[in-house]
């Protein structure tokens, strides 16, 4: 029913992938995908991503079957928090990991509804009839001054502090979670993504990407991360895509390099 892919690369500039995902379907019939685009440097940063995606992925394993959309947005709240305890305590016990954080964005489904959970400056698109729009709103300096209108959107995608967050996973003993309801019809398909992604290529090469029926799934996650490459590379790239496409089964295919 739901066909899922993700890719990640290292991009151009950068010597460590701090980028970290994971999509599958749970045992008990849920869809998960995160991404997680860890900060702190080398090390740091792979090391917070990564404890974050595996926290989240270890609690919702356990989750009972049969939830609403409601109950699993709680749920995943709940194992993003934990996330947060696990990456503070990490970075607060072993100096080589001082002040590492990660920005995480979630999808959470049970069946075809959902919700999404979300800290810092990854994203999530829903593309549908034709049109893309963000799901998210960006913890981030540029976004606050875009809000302000100190700035405007073209000043936005040049800004030399753009890559600013406001709001981590693991920098902070608390953090608050934003939540979004979300659903998937046939035909329509998430996007999840780091920065490598949404700073590098336009909302109207993803939107041409994905809307590219002659492909499948995983030859679009493809040419969304050849597209950022091509545009520089300077960032880490992950790009998990999630299509209801009608059909039974789910199939996943990785790429990491």
């Amino acid at each position: 029913m739901i066909k899922t892919v993700f890719v990640s690369d290292i991009g151009r500039v950068r010597s460590v992938n701090e980028d970290s995902s994971w999509v599958a379907r749970l045992e008990q019939g849920y869809t998960l995908a995160i991404v997680a685009d860890g900060m702190g440097g080398h090390q740091a940063g792979d090391r917070a991503s990564k404890l974050a995606v595996d926290t989240i992925v270890e609690d919702l394993h356990q989750l009972p079957s049969g939830l609403s959309a409601e109950e699993c947005g709680e749920s995943l709240k709940r194992a993003i928090l934990h996330a947060n305890e696990v990456v503070y305590r990490e970075s607060s016990e072993h100096e080589e990991y001082r002040n590492m954080g990660t920005t995480v964005v979630a999808v959470l489904l049970a069946d075809n509804e959902g919700r999404i959970g979300h800290i810092g400056d990854s994203r999530v698109y829903k593309f549908s009839r034709g049109e893309l729009v963000q799901l998210t709103e960006d913890h981030s300096l540029v976004n606050e001054l875009l809000k302000t209108k100190q700035i405007s959107e073209q000043e936005a995608h040049v800004h030399p502090h753009r890559n600013v967050v406001t709001r981590a996973l693991g920098t902070d003993p608390e953090v608050a979670v934003d939540l979004y309801p979300v659903s998937l019809e046939q035909g329509e398909i998430l996007l999840l993504c780091s920065d490598g992604l949404s700073n590098y290529v336009t909302l109207e090469q993803m939107t041409r990407t994905l809307g590219a029926a002659d492909l499948e799934l995983n030859d679009r996650a493809d040419r969304l991360l050849r597209l950022a490459l091509i545009a520089g590379g300077d960032d880490n790239i992950t790009v998990a895509l999630l299509e209801h496409s009608g059909e039974d089964g789910l199939s996943v295919k990785e790429w990491n390099t």
